[in-house]
């Protein structure tokens, strides 16, 4: 296997963390609207932790992206032959 296929093919698996992230904030949204239907006097106090954990979610998600970039692009020797 060429060393480049080799570096993409390990960007793409890094980058899977994204589905991880959408599934995350999916549960996160759709667990604050449960309660907010079962309790709407508690909603308004609950949502400054909705903003929280979709910030945390989000910041987990950018760190992944960054790390898959900065893994596809490293620099290699080039072979000498």
């Amino acid at each position: 296997m060429e060393l480049e296929a080799a570096k993409m093919i390990g960007a793409g698996l890094a980058a899977i963390a994204l589905a991880g992230a959408g599934v995350g904030i999916g549960i996160i949204f759709g667990n604050y609207l449960s309660g907010a239907m079962r309790n709407p006097s508690a909603a308004q106090k609950q949502f400054p932790n909705l903003l929280l954990g979709f910030a945390l979610a989000e910041e987990a998600c950018a760190l992944q992206v960054a790390t898959s970039l900065a893994s596809g692009n490293r620099a290699s020797p080039q072979p000498s032959g």
